[in-house]
């Protein structure tokens, strides 16, 4: 399959950007911080793009902490491992925080005209300074119960849930954003910190994210670009929902060689959707995409993405009252 999500180069709806949108293998669009200069401008920006044409499914990444697209003007929504040190203490103060912020950040982004967050990190922490505080808990159970309930909350407020970085980043020493990234441990390490995969996708995420790393006790490929990753992850696992590459931009694909390759490999690996983030690759995707297969609808899986009309985002200050709830949990001694 080749259905892209892209990345586009400014705060407005340029030449460039209409004619990538209009492409039939591109089903959206990711923002970041290039194409945000304030709440009013991103909003009047999405809806423009919605009025183009209505059925783009229109991304961001707004976890909490370091990883926040959406900054001034936005809550500033904590780190996950903020949440997952609360168990320590309490698991139950854990899990009000885990819920809290999972609605904050569905509802907000939401409201700003987006259909979905790439969200929540289910990757176990371990060494990997990348991810660090992205990830809720150290602890492959504890992590796979708050992910569960991350995803529970997410998707009870309309929107989609996508499980990140399958199967799993936080052990590998490398960046995949400027390394390539190696996982070496034993099968046996490797498949705890599959449990906050498998407990998000019996909560019922509908995506999941896969990561560029190598772990050669399964596949010696990167792990989006390997069948036999992707076939656990439907197999084993169950997971009948979008499979999404990470950026193919990231030096961390360059594994599997430049962008032609690198697209082939995730498409015929089973990735449902794949990530061109950055624009100067838009074009190339374009063409090189433009001759592989494709199907005449979109995939439901792909479909399922959309935000639901149902619930509708609150008004600003229930927002706030979640808000000081979440706060009062985090400094609460």
């Amino acid at each position: 399959m080749s259905l892209l999500m892209i990345g586009l180069p400014g705060p407005t709806l340029d030449a460039d950007s209409r004619r990538w949108l209009s492409a039939p293998q591109v089903v959206g669009a990711i923002l970041f911080a290039r194409n945000i200069e304030s709440r009013e401008q991103l909003e009047a920006f999405n809806a423009e793009m919605r009025r183009f044409r209505p059925e783009l499914l229109l991304a961001v990444d707004q976890e909490g902490g370091r990883v926040r697209r959406l900054r001034e003007g936005w809550l500033p929504l904590p780190p996950l491992a903020d949440l997952g040190a609360l168990w320590a203490r309490d698991p139950s103060l854990a899990r009000r925080a885990v819920r809290l912020h999972a609605e904050l950040m569905a509802l907000e982004v939401r409201a700003s005209g987006f259909d979905l967050s790439f969200a929540p990190v289910a990757d176990v922490a371990g060494g990997n300074a990348c991810i660090g505080d992205r990830a809720l808990h150290a602890d492959p159970e504890i992590a796979a119960r708050l992910v569960a309930l991350y995803v529970a909350r997410q998707q009870a407020c309309g929107m989609a849930a996508t499980l990140k970085h399958f199967p799993g980043h936080g052990a590998v020493s490398a960046d995949s954003h400027h390394d390539l990234a190696t996982d070496d441990r034993p099968w046996e390490a490797i498949v705890a910190d599959l449990l906050p995969f498998a407990a998000g996708i019996e909560a019922g995420a509908r995506a999941v994210m896969m990561a560029h790393v190598a772990v050669p006790a399964i596949d010696p490929q990167i792990a989006g670009a390997s069948a036999r990753w992707i076939g656990l992850l439907r197999q084993q696992l169950g997971f009948r929902g979008a499979i999404v590459s990470d950026d193919l931009a990231m030096l961390g694909a360059a594994a599997v060689g430049e962008l032609p390759e690198r697209l082939q490999a995730h498409a015929q690996a089973g990735c449902d959707l794949l990530l061109a983030c950055d624009p100067q690759q838009v074009d190339e995707a374009l063409r090189l995409t433009d001759a592989l297969p494709r199907p005449a609808r979109w995939p439901l899986a792909i479909r399922r993405l959309r935000a639901s009309q149902r619930p509708l985002p609150p008004p600003a200050a229930d927002l706030q009252d979640r808000w000081n709830r979440l706060q009062e949990l985090l400094t609460d001694e």
